[in-house]
């Protein structure tokens, strides 16, 4: 990855998700505008908070998909990015501003 990029990979399908009770829900019955969740797989030199293994919350229309030996990736700049879960955050952090 080259300078503030980040490689992610979407654990459902383009825009799916769960509901509570286990139902999956196709992006087609999406309304409005919703953010998704992604795992960081590796980032460019420039990037300055995330790390490999990092989940990160972003705007699905803000990607360039592209696909590495078979499997389906996400880039993304990392000021596209909303929000980071990680383990290495101290319990009881507001979290990191971008």
């Amino acid at each position: 990855m080259l300078n503030d990029r980040i490689l992610v990979k979407m654990e459902n399908g383009e825009g799916e998700r769960l509901s509570s009770g286990g139902i999956l829900i196709p992006a087609t019955a999406q309304i409005g505008r919703r953010l998704v969740w992604a795992g960081v797989v590796a980032t460019g030199p420039n990037v300055r908070i995330l790390e490999e293994g990092d989940q990160v919350l972003f705007n699905p229309e803000d990607r360039y998909e592209v696909e590495v030996g078979g499997d389906d990736y996400l880039i993304l700049r990392e000021r596209d990015v909303h929000a980071v879960a990680a383990g290495r955050l101290e319990e009881g952090s507001t979290g990191l501003y971008l």
